[in-house]
């Protein structure tokens, strides 16, 4: 008795999803052409994948790169990576648990890292994020009993949504968007009862939910954060639309709920202890409130990146106070108008009025707590994001990130319109055949080729184009041979110069690129800052490393030969460019035995300015060889 309360059965026959036939094979055959599309749009990144990376933000870049290479060290060496480690910003150490990890990628792609190179791993991560995220969606729509042609076009419209596209522009955690389609699919087999009538299909579905959250726990917990909160607004559609059937489906949601919560205890539990009760805990954002949030205008505004833009829309894109990588809102003026249509006609119906719920909520939560129109601020028009944004754990979400989730709302929305479209379609042909000759368009196949053709019309505006690339620093000439020279031990750290920071992330590539060396003063991180907050480069780099850095910039000899002559990363307003303060010979020694390493290795020649000033302090130098001059320093 108590299952005939299920929402499932709340919901009339037309609405009721049910599991079509094929799954498997249908997903098997969808796979190959979503990959076709992940290569396409990767393309020029695969003529040399082991030295480009997207361009547009090779600091993230570079970053996550390192990482990559940090989990696979650990992982040859027969064990999992440390939470606390100094292999970055010796001798304090980062907390990885509070950055770009990446634990489960980076296990996963260890043998690609080592035989490849990290940015390989990176470019066949995202290239999976592409095609993957694409078949999450397809898969999870074609459980709800979506048609194959209407579920194809949902999922490309996800997979390859703008918001999944900048997010490829060095923010590859974000950018895999595969198990958020995956873990609403289950918490609403939960809440309508399809995951069975019985406690042990319950438990089942929390198994597997506990799973799917601790896997998208170890990619990036933000994205995890943002699906929660999709999960909640979808629940509270079906709590709302069948109030009846809520005692039976909290008893089951809170069974699963329960049982997903032990499984991510268990596998998780301690990383979680260790970063928000461990060393180096952090709290708060490191980043300005209200600043990433979306432009109402982007919305209709194409990026360089999308295939059809024009001068002056790629143009107002790139002004956007957030940087493109964070340009995640367009969907264009024709989806739009589709996806309104087809909220208002399909209201009726169920899963599409829970989709379309959540596509504007989440879309309005987008727009951050104050309206930014055009480039201009409207801090007197207040959203309901502002009364949230201070919220614990809330208040390290960047808004317009939920973009991200809400463009798998308007695309399962768009399929659940599509197949409704269908049979209205042919029914309107057959009423109006005398009159408008549509007859032939009334039968068979043709009603679907008619519908389908017009959503791909309307989706046309965000098919992107190849993603430009860029090449990655290149290690410097000479940098293997000194670091063998030096023979340092395992536990030693290593004061490279250009000192690695947020506008200086090079030498994170070149640890990443030959793993040289094992730890390294500096670094571009999340960390405690004063009384605990979390800051860009924690504390920030002490005034001897700005020194060192604005020295290494403007060295007579320049920078490595390699680089082409120009600072890689550096952009006008990065350090180096900007007047720092001159530091004592004196005062730069003390800093360097505060440091605690072993070796100095700067990416200068000997008769360089630079180089020339470290041996004034640190005596000759111990190996010179090719762009490289090192020191060591005896403790």
């Amino acid at each position: 008795m108590a299952s005939a309360t299920t929402v499932i059965q709340d919901i009339p026959e037309r609405e009721r999803p049910a599991p079509p036939s094929g799954d498997r094979r249908a997903v098997a055959l969808a796979a190959p052409y979503y990959l076709l599309a992940a290569l396409a749009v990767t393309l020029w990144l695969w003529r040399d994948p082991a030295s480009r990376t997207v361009a547009g933000n090779p600091y993230d870049a570079d970053q996550l790169a390192w990482f990559l290479r940090y989990d696979a060290t650990a992982i040859a060496h027969g064990h999992l990576p440390a939470l606390i480690t100094t292999a970055m910003n010796a001798p304090r150490g980062v907390s990885v648990m509070w950055n770009t990890f990446m634990l489960l990628p980076g296990a996963l792609l260890t043998p690609v890292t080592l035989l490849l190179g990290p940015q390989t791993a990176l470019n066949v991560f995202m290239t999976a994020g592409f095609a993957g995220s694409a078949l999450a969606m397809f898969a999870v729509l074609r459980r709800w009993a979506v048609s194959g042609p209407a579920a194809a076009l949902g999922g490309a419209v996800y997979g390859f949504s703008p918001a999944v596209l900048h997010s490829a522009i060095g923010h590859y955690d974000l950018q895999f968007a595969v198990l958020p389609p995956l873990i609403i699919h289950v918490v609403l087999r939960l809440a309508t009862g399809r995951a069975g009538p019985v406690r042990g299909s319950t438990v089942r579905g929390g198994l597997w939910l506990g799973l799917l959250v601790t896997a998208q726990l170890f990619i990036t917990e933000e994205i995890l954060a943002v699906t929660a909160i999709a999960g909640f607004v979808l629940v509270a559609v079906l709590a709302a639309s069948r109030p009846r059937a809520v005692p039976a489906a909290a008893r089951r949601v809170g069974i699963g709920l329960g049982t997903a919560a032990g499984v991510t205890a268990v596998i998780a539990g301690y990383p979680l202890w260790v970063q928000f009760f461990g060393p180096l805990r952090q709290h708060g954002s490191p980043f300005m409130l209200d600043y990433f949030k979306n432009d109402l205008s982007s919305f209709v505004v194409p990026s360089s990146y999308q295939l059809f833009h024009t001068t002056g829309s790629a143009a107002a894109a790139a002004r956007y106070q957030g940087s493109l990588p964070e340009y995640l809102g367009y969907l264009g003026w024709p989806l739009l108008v589709v996806l309104a249509g087809a909220a208002i006609a399909c209201w009726r119906r169920l899963p599409a009025r829970a989709a379309a719920v959540a596509c504007v909520v989440l879309g309005v939560f987008s727009l951050g707590g104050t309206l930014l129109f055009g480039g201009h601020h409207h801090p007197a028009i207040k959203l309901p994001w502002y009364w949230l944004q201070g919220l614990p754990l809330l208040e390290s979400a960047l808004p317009d990130r939920f973009c991200l989730v809400a463009d798998g709302a308007a695309a399962a929305l768009l399929a659940f319109a599509v197949d409704a479209a269908v049979p209205a379609f042919a029914a309107f042909a057959a009423r109006r055949h005398r009159c408008l000759g549509l007859s032939r368009l009334s039968a068979g196949w043709r009603p679907a080729a008619v519908v389908l053709a017009a959503a791909v019309l309307a989706a046309l505006p965000i098919v992107p184009k190849p993603l430009p690339v860029a090449a990655a620093a290149p290690v410097p000439y000479g940098w293997s041979a000194a670091f063998a020279a030096l023979r340092l031990s395992p536990s030693a750290s290593v004061l490279v110069v250009p000192v690695p920071m947020s506008t200086f992330t090079e030498p994170l590539r070149w640890q990443a690129d030959t793993g040289e060396p094992r730890s390294l003063v500096g670094g571009y991180f999340m960390g405690p800052g004063p009384h605990g907050r979390g800051y860009i480069d924690g504390n920030g780099t002490p005034p001897a490393g700005l020194y060192l850095n604005a020295m290494w910039t403007f060295s007579q000899a320049g920078p490595p030969q390699a680089a082409g002559g120009k600072v890689p990363n550096a952009p006008p307003s990065a350090t180096g460019y900007l007047p720092v303060k001159s530091v004592t010979n004196t005062k730069m020694r003390e800093q360097i035995r505060a440091w605690k390493v072993s070796a100095v290795v700067a990416v200068a020649t000997p008769g360089s300015r630079l180089g020339r000033y470290l041996t004034a302090i640190l005596g000759s130098p111990a190996v010179a060889t090719g762009d490289v001059t090192a020191w060591r320093i005896p403790r």
